[in-house]
């Protein structure tokens, strides 16, 4: 058993890693840096590849899928992304861009090229790693907000596809509400209620994706804030949204 973890070298992605090698999988993992990603290694007791890249760059992601496809990859995790937070007007448009290329394009590039190995082989498991931020609009992190929302739908939509032809491979969106990891320094914002700890969330969503849930939403507050935003008008949501991104306080 093998699984392709992106992002892996801290947060989310380094404790998907640490909770797939628990159950056997051997693991490859990728990010910018390599250092990371070695003490990763060191922990686990599966076998362990590492291959670092820039997921922001497209033939990145190709060069991750030529090196890795004759893997035989039962699990792909698209776990790399981060976010800029700001007034749309306000923010640096290169930088959004990259956010852009890692949370968007990457995810749909691997996606895709990894899809149609696991359809031909009948089975596997993709787990997308979205946010709670993908079910409403985000005023002052509009741009992440937006690029999770695609990420949720395209992960969405293919699992209708996937149920149409009977296929074995399962798909899943990881949604997840604040989670205490690097993404606040990098984003540099303090989220206003505690989050929940990354190797919490990562437990869950191993074992929600494994039961083949489609959306895997951590911790009762997260699910009971979908519950409401799918009642309430998207002005409204909108509004409370804004509330909350001036309680993360940029650094």
């Amino acid at each position: 058993m093998k699984a392709l973890i992106t992002g892996a070298s801290s947060g989310i992605g380094r404790d998907i890693a640490l909770e797939l090698a628990k159950r056997g999988y051997d693991l490859i993992v990728c990010a910018r840096r390599r250092d990371r990603l070695s003490a990763l290694k060191e922990e686990v007791k599966t076998n362990v590849r590492i291959i670092t890249a820039d997921l922001s760059v497209r033939e990145e992601c190709l060069r991750l899928y030529s090196e890795t496809r004759g893997e035989d990859i039962d699990v792909l995790v698209n776990n790399a992304g981060y976010g800029v937070f700001g007034a749309f007007n306000e923010t640096d448009l290169t930088r959004e861009l990259n956010m852009l290329d890692v949370n968007i394009v990457s995810v749909h590039i691997l996606t895709k090229l990894f899809l149609k190995d696991f359809i031909r082989k009948d089975r596997g498991y993709i787990l997308n790693v979205a946010s709670s931020a993908g079910f409403m609009p985000g005023p002052l992190f509009a741009a992440y907000y937006a690029s999770k929302a695609y990420v949720l739908r395209l992960t969405q939509g293919i699992r209708e596809e996937l149920k149409k032809t009977g296929c074995g491979v399962s798909v899943s969106a990881l949604c997840p509400g604040p989670v205490d990891t690097e993404f606040n320094d990098t984003a540099g914002v303090r989220f206003s209620v505690g989050g929940l700890s990354s190797a919490c969330v990562a437990a869950y969503a191993v074992k929600k994706m494994f039961a083949g849930k489609t959306v895997i939403v951590p911790g009762a507050l997260m699910k009971a804030a979908r519950f409401f935003a799918k009642l309430l008008p998207d002005s409204l949501v909108a509004k409370a949204a804004y509330s909350i991104q001036r309680g993360k306080q940029g650094k």
